[in-house]
């Protein structure tokens, strides 16, 4: 490798660490429908679903939305955590998701959890990691990053649950453009070497 390749190279990585540093939260997302349950129901009721999880300041922001339930809500919670999530069923990671709209068929919830709080978690969750938030913490975002764990939201004509969704990792795109980026740099920087050694 010539000093100018390895110049571009490491002007390559010195842009992508400081986003890499700052991209410490992490996205997942889900549509939730009938198909999903486990059972599979024929509800036509439809929702959305998305996950903020902020490892370092232990927070997790859940937005969601529902419509169209066959009967009125009645709890939502995150299960975790399952190797197959429309095959089967997993425990409870979360209990009945504070502050969500209940007795309704259409809804919307937008609500930032402290993850550090053991209400946050079921005792069952708690107990099966360790004891501990910190161990339940890492296993529910252990269980997030490997698409094992989904929202269920319960309705009166549904009462094992009406809709739910697997949540899936969301790509960085930032980051992906950024690695991009440094990739051509390096990759024009190697065609020119080897025009030089031609010559």
């Amino acid at each position: 490798m010539t000093i100018h390749t390895w110049v571009l190279s490491a002007a390559a990585l010195a842009a992508l660490t400081p986003t890499l540093a700052q991209a410490h939260e992490s996205v997942f997302e889900t549509t939730l429908s009938g198909s999903q349950e486990s059972p599979v129901n024929a509800s036509t009721a439809s929702g959305f679903a998305r996950l903020t999880v902020d490892p370092h300041h232990l927070t997790m922001r859940l937005e969601a939305s529902f419509k169209d339930l066959a009967g009125t809500s009645t709890m939502a919670h995150i299960h975790c955590c399952t190797p197959e999530p429309f095959a089967g069923n997993a425990g409870l990671a979360t209990p009945m998701l504070e502050g969500f709209p209940l007795d309704v068929p259409v809804g919307q919830y937008d609500h930032t959890f402290d993850m550090t709080q053991a209400s946050v978690y079921t005792p069952g969750f708690i107990a099966a990691h360790g004891g501990t938030a910190t161990g339940a913490f890492d296993a529910l975002f252990a269980g997030l990053k490997a698409g094992e764990a989904y929202l269920n939201l319960h309705s009166s004509a549904f009462l094992s649950g009406e809709i739910r969704g697997t949540l899936t990792p969301v790509p960085e795109p930032g980051n992906a453009a950024l690695m991009l980026v440094g990739l051509i740099g390096v990759g024009r920087a190697l065609r020119r070497r080897q025009r030089h050694a031609l010559a």
